[in-house]
């Protein structure tokens, strides 16, 4: 009997390598061509051979099993597909196997080496390009010995018709006839590291992307998803990675004694670590793409590594179709696109309706506004108040950016491709859309011919004209702001009447909010400036650190918003010079602290404590949301943050007049009390003097590492070039910061004429509690005071809200996602990955995400979701909003697992010098509090050096150590 193409006499088909292509092609089953195609363009396979399709055909026709078939698959198979299903596997399993077909099936098993094979099913239309049939039939794993291997051969046959594979062809309009099914015998190879690599994200479907699944032993673990496996997604050109996933891999599978397989433990430092290596990672991407290029279309491979050498188990095309996230827009079909980076910055969590609804209702006057601000009238602008209301979505509790619309806000503004990079950049989104998305998004319909190129020139003389005028404006609006700001502030809302708090709240929108459009042109300003900035710096200096561009475009001690962490550390630096306010700080709780001052006569440390209030008290932990009371409200809390300001870790002080000099360590601050100069920057190891600026700020920022890096590489007429963008830049951010302030105190106002309409609608009866406010929108709020709405509705409306953000807090809320049409509707939020709790992943050894502000800092980790605490520890935390700037000062550096280079505190850090990494996926799940790391905030890397005690109980931070990175 021939092994290839059987004998003239009609012997069944047993292939192998050397069978001819054609004959694989019309014998081999879709899985048995494949591995045909693979071993002959020379890739590592195991050894192999193919029961062919004409053996079950025989089967079946001597066994008289064809009648029974074609009567049983006929009518509804969807309905039936299980009864239909066992009863097939009976009639295979009891069919005779005649002598002929058991010697092909014994040769079959020869020409694969005997012993331990694979058993794998290879229907006729399996792993096509339309239908993979993935996971529809059968495959067997270390079956030995004859008998077993003519067992589970049946056993494939069979799987043709499992009640999946009914079900599948129902589902997609297949014929019931299937074809036949072969079946491949292979070599079991004793894997080390077994996997799949689809060569698309089988997620998102960008093409740019491999994503590659590890773990110990054999992929079996993988496949039945028993194994929590690492994963690796790689640039597709490039082979570099781009995100890991360090799986738990508690587990692994391996050939056992007899069929099947067994499962033993992983080693904890082999959990803890990648599986791949960067080399094993680059043969796995030149296979992929050596494969890709040989099918002409993305594949899904299974693969294993034995002794170092690639094994390729089998390759099918991808046929998942790509999601919605990377389709064109479809006229008709909603697409929308939410993201939480940054926004979680100043909306964290659970997020109340009053406070969304709030934000929304801001968001939307200030951007039609702005569109208003660049010449858009008439029609288009109705198009823009068509989206401008929902910039923001309020998903299960949680706000997202309804990112589309941004991209269509940004191409108000010339200058669109540019800028919506720096869009991604400033927002932290993780991944950017395609060319093809983004060019389909516009913020109204577009005109053509003439008229079109004249509206687009006036938007850019308009424009132009803001960008270069865009300091004097703000100055404008500072000075305005605040003149309008003091009459709001000044008055006890409490003790006026509820009406006229309401219309004082409605002049505050108009007076404080509505008119902030103009100022957008200084986020414009931003994206243009700073992407030219880094656009000069990849062509002029491309050997330059990632963190150059943000420290070159760094504002410096211009930053306003950093104003009450040295304001903090002054009030700091007045308790530690009295030893009775130092002591009395440290054996009083919060909330008696400022009673027992008073009540010991410590008056004047009292007025600057009040001052910082007075001054900074809406500058507070999520300062955003309404229902989060400020330092105004709850003083205590400035009592927190103090104390974790109070030690002297890191610091340098100048006491007298003149020179002070000392050794600055930690977290590199330096501060000096005298009339003289502080020494250091706070950053190495050293003696280090320098002048201050007479109260103590010394410029911690990298703008001088910057300065020196541009004199050694850029030449003077690129110089002055590069020096005119960067001041733009720099003088941009600054004034980004100063209004970031302004908003902070316009939400503090407003925050305070809400409280005080909570308790009016309490006395009045509407709702039980003041602080039921927080639980209607705004709309009702309004509706209450303007008679749209029955007093009796709010308690009702309460109470559902309050279940609902019960049920919502449970919810693990992903941080991008699609949705087509309304989002709660036609199982979009199912599909994203809503659901009851949060995603742990763990181990990792080294973190990675985007470089912040350059240096290398050690020391023990605090993961918080406060910026309390943090004791001179790594900061390490989900997201921040402004009010954790007054953490800084106690912090060695700062890990954020969400976020952007351009999030308020990362700016701060920067001028701090504070080494900053954010975007570190899995930070504050695979690191626990007490772990000793190493931040490279240049590298952008977390590494650790130490685990925390095997008890769990964290270590005690101590000194950490900061050095500067060049």
């Amino acid at each position: 009997m021939s092994p290839t193409t059987g004998s003239e006499h009609g012997s069944p088909h047993v292939l192998t390598p050397s069978s001819d292509a054609s004959i694989a092609a019309e014998w081999a089953g879709g899985k048995g061509k494949n591995l045909h195609a693979l071993t002959a363009s020379g890739f590592q396979v195991p050894r192999w051979s193919i029961i062919g399709l004409d053996v079950f055909a025989e089967f079946c026709r001597d066994g008289g099993l064809d009648g029974q078939l074609r009567r049983l698959l006929a009518g509804d198979l969807e309905a039936r597909a299980g009864r239909i299903a066992a009863e097939i596997a009976r009639l295979i399993e009891d069919a005779p196997l005649g002598d002929r077909l058991t010697d092909a099936i014994g040769l079959a098993y020869g020409l694969a080496g005997g012993g331990a094979v694979a058993v794998r099913s290879s229907g006729r239309q399996e792993d096509g390009e339309r239908h993979s049939f993935a996971g529809q039939f059968d495959t067997f794993l270390n079956v030995r010995g004859l008998d077993e291997v003519v067992a589970h051969v049946r056993r494939c046959w069979a799987s043709a018709f499992s009640e999946r594979s009914l079900r599948y062809r129902a589902q997609h309009r297949l014929p019931v006839d299937t074809g036949g099914v072969a079946v491949v015998l292979q070599h079991m190879v004793a894997a080390e590291i077994s996997g799949v690599l689809f060569t698309t994200d089988p997620v998102t479907g960008r093409a740019d992307r491999y994503v590659v699944s590890a773990v110990h032993g054999l992929g079996e673990g993988l496949v039945s998803g028993a194994v929590d496996a690492d994963t690796v997604v790689l640039d597709a050109t490039t082979g570099e990675p781009l995100t890991t996933v360090i799986g738990e891999k508690k587990e692994r599978y391996d050939a056992g004694p007899g069929p099947g397989c067994q499962v033993s433990r992983v080693a904890d430092e082999d959990r803890a670590a990648l599986s791949l290596t960067s080399g094993r990672l680059e043969l796995l991407h030149t296979a992929g793409s050596r494969l890709t290029a040989l099918f002409g279309t993305a594949q899904d491979i299974e693969w294993a590594f034995a002794e170092d050498v690639l094994w390729i188990l089998q390759s099918r095309p991808v046929t998942t179709p790509a999601p919605a996230a990377e389709a064109a827009p479809e006229p008709g079909r909603d697409l929308r696109l939410w993201d939480n980076s940054n926004i979680i910055e100043s909306f964290s969590g659970v997020v109340s309706p009053l406070t969304y609804s709030f934000a929304a209702d801001t968001y939307a006057k200030v951007y039609d506004s702005y569109a208003r601000a660049l010449g858009v009238r008439g029609e288009r602008l109705r198009e823009v108040q068509e989206w401008t209301p929902h910039l923001l979505g309020h998903i299960h509790g949680r706000v997202y950016y309804n990112l589309f619309h941004w991209y269509r806000m940004v191409r108000l503004a010339p200058f669109y491709p540019l800028n919506r990079r720096v869009l991604e950049k400033s927002l932290g989104v993780a991944e950017s859309i395609s060319d093809e998305v983004a060019d389909s998004l516009h913020p109204f319909t577009p005109r053509t011919g003439l008229r079109g190129q004249v509206s687009r020139l006036t938007r850019t003389v308009i424009f132009a004209g803001r960008f270069l005028t865009i300091r004097k404006s703000v100055a404008t609006f500072h000075r305005d702001f605040y003149r309008a700001y003091t009459v709001f502030n000044n008055v006890d809302y409490d003790a006026l009447q509820g009406d006229e708090t309401y219309r004082r709240f409605r002049r505050l929108q108009r007076e404080l909010i509505e008119k902030w459009g103009p100022m957008q042109t200084l986020d414009a300003t931003i994206l243009l400036s700073v992407g030219l900035l880094a656009l000069l710096t990849r062509r002029w200096l491309p050997e330059a650190p990632e963190w150059f561009t943000w420290a070159a475009a760094a504002p410096g001690k211009a930053v306003e918003s950093a104003e009450p962490v040295w304001a903090l550390r002054e009030l700091a630096a007045q308790a530690r010079a009295d030893s009775e306010v130092l002591a009395l700080l440290e054996r009083t709780p919060d909330a008696e602290a400022h009673q027992a001052l008073h009540e010991a006569g410590h008056t004047r440390f009292l007025r600057a404590f009040d001052a910082y209030i007075a001054d900074y008290g809406y500058r507070s932990p999520d300062e955003l949301k309404l229902e989060v009371p400020d330092l105004r409200e709850n003083p205590a809390g400035l009592f927190t943050l103090l104390r974790e300001t109070l030690p002297e870790t890191g610091t340098a002080s100048g006491t007298a007049s003149g020179t002070a000099s000392g050794t600055a360590t930690g977290t590199g601050s330096a501060s000096g009390t005298g009339t003289g100069s502080a020494s250091g920057t706070g950053t190495g190891t050293g003696t280090d003097s320098g002048d201050g600026d007479g109260d103590g700020r010394v410029a911690a920022d990298r703008g001088p590492e910057a300065d020196a890096y541009l004199d050694a590489h850029l030449s003077r007429p690129r110089r002055l070039v590069y020096e005119r963008v960067r001041g733009k830049a720099r003088a941009a951010l600054a004034d980004r910061e100063r209004l970031r302030f302004c908003r902070t105190r316009a939400f503090g106002a407003a925050k305070r004429m809400l409280r005080a309409l909570g308790r009016d609608l309490a006395r009045a009866g509407a709702i039980d509690s003041w602080d039921d406010i927080f639980f209607l929108r705004l709309d009702e709020v309004r509706g209450a005071y303007e008679g749209m709405i029955d007093h009796t509705e709010l308690r009702d409306l309460v109470a559902l809200r309050r279940r609902q953000q019960a049920a919502d807090a449970a919810l693990h809320a992903p941080s991008r996602f699609t949705t087509r049409g309304a989002p709660y509707w036609s199982g979009n939020l199912e599909r994203a990955g809503w659901g009851g709790g949060p995603a742990v992943t763990g181990g990792a050894r080294e973190l990675s995400g985007v470089p912040c502000c350059p240096g290398v800092a050690e020391g023990p980790a605090v993961v918080t979701d406060t910026p309390r605490d943090i004791g001179g520890g790594v900061l390490i935390t989900y997201r921040t909003d402004p009010g954790w700037v007054t953490a800084l000062s106690s912090a060695a550096a700062l890990v954020i697992e969400r976020g952007s280079p351009l999030t308020h505190v990362a700016v701060v850090a920067r001028e701090l010098g504070i080494p900053t990494v954010v975007q570190v996926e899995g930070a504050t799940t695979g690191i626990r509090t007490g772990t000793r790391l190493r931040v490279d905030g240049a590298a952008g890397t977390v590494t650790v050096v130490e685990a925390p005690p095997r008890d769990g109980t964290a270590a005690a931070p101590d000194s950490p150590r900061t050095e500067t990175r060049q």
